[in-house]
């Protein structure tokens, strides 16, 4: 399956008036992943298509500007727009900055893009899927959160059928709008943590993924709000708790035909996996570390990658270098069917655009330097020995964001996809964010040393 045509009609200004749109949103990404916009009437359509909202990037998390410099533009991508369904008088757009006259190197969605024309000499295509996962909760009286569903807590809330029900009001909106946008759902349940959710969707091409994942955290939270909660993609709201992954599906495809470059049903190691994805699968284990600072970003993330913790058991997130078949115990995965590769990683506070132009920037290095990633460990490597780890040769994936950060630090790959400005910019803020951190005092020091001594 293709997904170049999009079951929704083409919005332009003429289609958009005739649905009754009356705004419109020129928006683009800060270095979180967070949409940023201005509105203008529908009026304005032209001169907004044309580059005229200007944003003062120091105003911004991550977007590397001085306060003395022009401004940045938002530039919309035509075929982005997406009348918001909780709001149909509103389109939304995704944009590229441009600075000085041409696309800005540190814009996010202009990262993934640099990347992604990498492939156009091959004749490929990049396809990205990304599993959405997320808690739904409520703001409890003494300040805390609580899930919407008043039932009493499960040892092991995993498809439980009954908290699926219970919000259904909230989740039925979700998936009936994200059908109306065309993305496919075609499954959704309720986790292993308490309020926790999974929407699985079409995979797209992987600009509009991203957009996609992007315009999913505004529009889950938006309608999360009507149902009297709100949506967290922060990974381990719940430490004893399964955290929020948002598990990259990967795959490049024949521009031309569509046909899955990745699949190879006699794949004599079992996988169904073709040599190009082997070797797109070996440079992406080169780069794990580094790929990790920008797919799993956050303090919080390295709390959701821990072996053990959540009450019914093994927490199946990954924490070793390596990759294998159906098994989730590694950090990739090929899943049982073949023809992709699962980064399992990537959780739901991501940036999508830079995730993805570091994924696919250590898989292109791969495939051109015919790179190989040995055989798929199919053990539980939970279950495997720190000693029998170290004769397989399989390292751990950073613990902290400081490592993670370091890793990303160190790696040529990084600045390569990043740029300049942006390597640097992600680089201090990541280390000041570790640092906060570490300067917290938290609920658990005081209730441990407060009256220890």
């Amino acid at each position: 399956m293709t997904h170049d045509s999009n079951p929704v009609p083409a919005l332009d200004r003429a289609e958009l008036v005739r649905r009754g749109v009356k705004f419109l949103m020129a928006s683009y990404v800060d270095i979180h992943g967070v949409a940023k916009c201005k509105m203008v009437p529908i009026d304005h359509y032209d001169q907004m298509m044309r580059g005229s909202e200007l944003f003062t990037g120091a105003a911004l998390d991550g977007v590397p500007q001085d306060v003395s410099e022009e401004e940045v533009a938002a530039h919309p991508d035509p075929a982005s727009c997406r009348i918001l369904p909780w709001a149909p008088d509103v389109a939304w757009f995704a944009s590229d900055l441009w600075n000085r006259g041409k696309p800005f190197e540190a814009g996010a969605r202009n990262i993934l893009n640099r990347q992604l024309a990498r492939l156009a000499p091959h004749g490929y295509r990049m396809n990205l899927g990304m599993e959405a996962e997320f808690f739904v909760l409520r703001d409890t009286p003494d300040g805390g959160y609580a899930p919407l569903s008043d039932r009493p807590h499960l040892e092991k809330p995993a498809y439980d059928a009954a908290r699926l029900l219970d919000n259904k009001g909230w989740i039925g909106e979700l998936v009936n709008a994200m059908n109306q946008l065309g993305w496919g759902v075609y499954s959704f349940d309720h986790e292993d943590g308490i309020g926790q959710f999974e929407i699985d969707f079409d995979y797209f091409d992987a600009l509009t993924m991203a957009d996609n994942f992007v315009f999913f955290r505004m529009m889950a939270n938006e309608i999360a709000r009507k149902h009297g909660g709100f949506a967290t993609f922060m990974p381990k709201p719940y430490a004893d708790r399964a955290g929020s992954g948002a598990h990259f599906n990967v795959s490049l495809a024949d521009r031309t035909t569509g046909a899955n470059l990745f699949v190879d049903d006699a794949d004599p190691r079992g996988c169904k996996l073709s040599k190009l994805g082997y070797q797109f699968v070996a440079g992406v284990l080169q780069h794990l570390p580094a790929i990790c600072a920008v797919v799993a970003p956050t303090v919080n993330s390295y709390k959701r990658l821990v072996k053990q913790g959540s009450m019914s058991g093994f927490t199946w997130a990954p924490v070793f270098c390596c990759y294998g078949n159906n098994n989730r115990t590694n950090t990739i995965r090929i899943p049982l069917a073949g023809g992709r590769m699962e980064l399992r990683a990537a959780d739901s506070a991501c940036n999508p655009y830079l995730g993805a132009a570091m994924v696919l920037a250590a898989g292109l290095e791969g495939i051109e330097e015919g790179l190989d990633p040995g055989d798929p460990k199919t053990d539980n490597m939970y279950r495997k020995t720190p000693e029998e780890l170290a004769a397989l040769g399989i390292e751990t994936l950073p613990r902290t964001l400081e490592e993670a950060t370091e890793a990303f630090a160190a790696d040529p790959l990084s600045k390569r996809v990043f740029g300049d400005a942006m390597y640097e910019t992600w680089i201090d803020y990541k280390t000041d964010e570790w640092r906060r951190y570490l300067n917290h005092v938290s609920d658990w020091e005081k209730a441990r040393y407060l009256k220890f001594f």
